[in-house]
C-alpha cells in the first residue's frame, strides 16, 4: 500500500483511483475521524463482550429472554417512529452490491427498495468500497447512466427504488483508513462516507438517509448505532430522527432481544428483517460444539423447520406490536432461460413469499430483478391497496426460548452429496471473493458471504462430531480444487485452500471467514476479475 492522503489524524492508505478524491475529501475524512473518536472504544468493548458470551454458550449456558429488560417488553405504550418518506410500502426489496450496472438494474427493477450492500455482497477491496460510494452519489444525482463498450445502455427510470445502505458489520475494520496506525471500524467508514455525502442529497430529493444494520448481537450494539446516528445528525445539522434503520435479525442472540433492539433504535427504527441465512450460520456457529445441534445438509434445513418458524413468527409479532415493518428473507434464485427450470425456480419463490405474506410480513427480499414480479404479485394479493399489514399484530403467536433453539426436531446426518456441495460452494465463493466479487452466481442461486459461512461451519461441525471423517473431507477438497482450477484457470488455488483449511478444518472455529481472508489475502490488493 502507498499513502494517498493524510487529513488531521486520518490517513488514507491505498492506490489512488479515478474520482477517489470526490469521496475522500478532507471534510468527509474529518467526519469519520470524529465518529471514530466517539465510538471506536465502545465498539472494541462490545466485540470483547461478544467473545465472552460466545464462550459461555460453548460452555452450555442457556439462552433466554433477559429478565433485566422485561419491563420494556411488557410496556404496551412505546412505538417506533412512523415510516419515513419512501419506506411506507416495502413489499419488494432487492439487494446487491453498489456496482454501477447492478445498481441501475436494481433501481429500475420495480422493487420499492434497493439495499446497496457493502457487507455480504461486496468483497471489500479498496476500489470496491470507494467506487461503491461513487455509485450511490451518482445514482442520487442521476449521473449514473452509461453505455458499455458493447453498446448496452443503462438508463435510470423516472421512479427508481428507494435506496437503503448496508454498511459492514461491527466486527470488520477498514485497513485502508487508519488513525494512529489503527484501522477505522468498517461500519463507520461505510456509514460515514455515505451519510456525509448523501444525507442532504437524499433529503432534498424527498427521501432520506436509510440503512440496514447487519449482524447485531444484542441491544447494546443497537444502542451504539443509535448514538452514532445522533452524533452524525448533530454534526451535519440534520434533525434527529431523520435517519431510519432496519436491523437484520441474523444472529441467534439477537433473536432473544428483538423488542429491546427496536426500543434502542425507536426514533430511528424502520423495522426488522429476517436475515435467515446468516441466522442459520449464527446458530450453527454458536452451538457447533454441541452434538445435539448437528444439522443435516443445508438444503434440507428449510424455513418450515420448527425453530426457524418460531424465529420468523416472533419477528412479525414483535415488529407489528411496536408499529415496525417486518421484512422477509432472501429469495436467491436466478431465473434462467430454460423454460422448465425457470418455472420451477419461480414456483419455489412464490411458495416462499406466500408463506411470508400470509404470516404477516410487510415485504420481502429478492436477489435478482427477474424475481421482482412474482414477489410483488404475492404481496399484492395479500395487501391489496394497503402499503403494509402492521395491523396484524399476530397475538396468536407465543414463542418460548426453547422454541427458538428446538433444533433436535430438524437434526440429522449429512449426506455425501451435502458434504461435497458445501466444500464446492465454499471454495468457489472464496475464490470469487478474493478476486473482488462478493455476489456470485452458483448453481442457479445468487450467493453472498452467508452461503460460504454456512457451508464452512457445517463442515467444521460435522468433523467435530464425526458425522464425516477427515480423510473424506480432504479427498473432496482435493477433487473440488482440481475442478475449480479446470473451470477457472485464473483461480487462486493455493490461497483458496489456505483459507478453507484455516476457516473450516482448524482446531478452533473462526467467527467469520471474512476477517481471516481480509487480513491475510485482500488488503492492499486491487480487485482482479476474469
Amino acid at each position: 500500500m502507498t499513502t494517498l492522503a493524510t487529513t488531521g489524524r486520518v490517513q488514507v492508505l491505498g492506490v489512488p483511483g479515478d474520482r477517489h478524491e470526490e469521496v475522500l475529501t478532507p471534510e468527509a475524512l474529518d467526519f469519520i475521524g470524529r465518529l471514530d473518536a466517539a465510538f471506536a472504544a465502545r465498539r472494541f468493548d462490545l466485540l470483547t463482550e461478544r467473545r465472552r458470551r460466545s464462550a459461555l454458550l460453548r460452555g452450555g449456558t442457556p439462552l433466554d429472554f433477559s429478565r433485566a429488560t422485561k419491563s420494556i417488553r411488557k410496556d404496551p405504550d412505546w412505538q417506533v417512529a412512523r415510516p419515513a418518506p419512501g419506506l411506507t410500502d416495502r413489499r419488494v426489496e432487492i439487494t446487491g452490491p453498489p456496482e454501477r450496472s447492478m445498481a441501475v438494474n436494481a433501481l429500475n427493477s420495480g422493487a420499492q427498495v434497493w439495499m446497496a450492500d457493502f457487507e455480504d455482497a461486496t468483497s471489500p477491496t479498496w476500489e470496491n468500497i470507494v467506487r461503491g460510494q461513487l455509485t450511490l452519489i451518482d445514482a442520487i444525482d442521476r449521473r449514473i447512466d452509461f453505455t458499455t463498450t458493447s453498446g448496452k445502455e443503462y438508463r435510470l427510470t423516472d421512479r427508481p427504488a428507494t435506496i437503503m445502505v448496508r454498511p459492514r458489520g461491527w466486527h470488520l475494520t477498514e485497513k485502508h483508513l487508519v488513525i494512529d496506525e489503527r484501522p477505522v471500524p468498517a461500519a463507520l467508514v461505510d456509514f460515514g462516507l455515505y451519510f456525509f455525502h448523501c444525507a442532504r442529497r437524499q433529503i432534498d430529493a424527498g427521501s432520506g438517509p436509510y440503512f440496514y444494520l447487519p449482524k447485531l448481537e444484542n441491544r447494546y450494539e443497537a444502542r451504539l448505532w443509535n448514538d452514532v446516528f445522533l452524533l452524525a445528525q448533530d454534526l451535519l445539522d440534520i434533525p434527529r430522527g431523520t435517519i431510519r434503520a432496519t436491523v437484520l435479525i441474523e444472529t441467534i442472540t439477537a433473536a432473544f432481544e428483538m423488542e429491546e433492539i427496536l426500543y434502542e433504535l425507536r426514533e430511528h427504527s424502520a423495522g426488522l428483517n429476517a436475515g435467515r441465512w446468516d441466522y442459520l450460520f449464527s446458530l450453527i456457529k454458536n452451538f457447533a460444539h454441541r452434538p445435539d445441534f448437528v444439522l443435516p445438509d443445508r438444503a434440507k434445513v428449510t424455513m418450515t423447520a420448527p425453530f426457524l418458524r418460531a424465529y420468523t413468527e416472533l419477528l412479525v409479532r414483535t415488529c407489528h406490536k411496536r408499529g415496525a415493518h417486518a421484512i422477509g428473507g432472501m429469495a436467491a434464485q436466478i431465473p434462467g432461460r430454460e423454460p422448465a427450470a425457470r418455472e420451477a425456480a419461480l414456483a419455489k419463490v412464490r411458495l416462499d413469499k406466500e408463506r411470508e405474506a400470509e404470516d404477516g410480513f410487510d415485504g420481502s427480499w429478492v436477489a435478482h430483478p427477474g424475481l421482482v414480479p412474482v414477489c410483488r404479485t404475492v404481496f399484492d394479493e395479500v395487501l391489496g391497496d394497503r402499503p403494509h399489514q402492521l395491523e396484524r399484530t399476530r397475538d396468536d403467536v407465543h414463542v418460548s426460548a426453547d422454541d427458538l433453539v428446538a433444533v433436535r426436531r430438524t437434526a440429522g446426518r449429512p449426506t455425501p452429496e451435502g458434504v461435497r456441495d458445501n466444500i464446492a460452494v465454499a471454495l468457489r465463493y472464496y475464490d470469487a471473493w478474493l478476486r473482488g466479487q462478493g455476489a456470485v452466481a452458483l448453481n442457479g442461486l445468487m450467493e453472498d458471504t452467508a452461503t460460504a459461512e454456512i457451508a464452512r461451519v457445517q463442515i467444521w461441525q460435522w468433523l467435530k462430531h464425526r458425522a464425516v471423517d477427515r480423510e473424506t473431507v480432504l479427498g473432496l477438497l482435493d477433487e473440488e480444487l482440481a475442478a475449480l482450477g479446470a473451470t477457472y484457470p485464473w483461480a487462486q488455488l493455493d490461497q483458496v485452500r489456505d483459507l478453507f483449511e484455516r476457516t473450516a478444518l482448524g482446531k478452533e472455529l473462526p467467527a467469520f471467514f471474512t476477517t481471516e481472508a481480509y487480513a491475510r489475502h485482500l488488503v492492499g490488493r486491487p480487485a482482479v476479475r476474469a
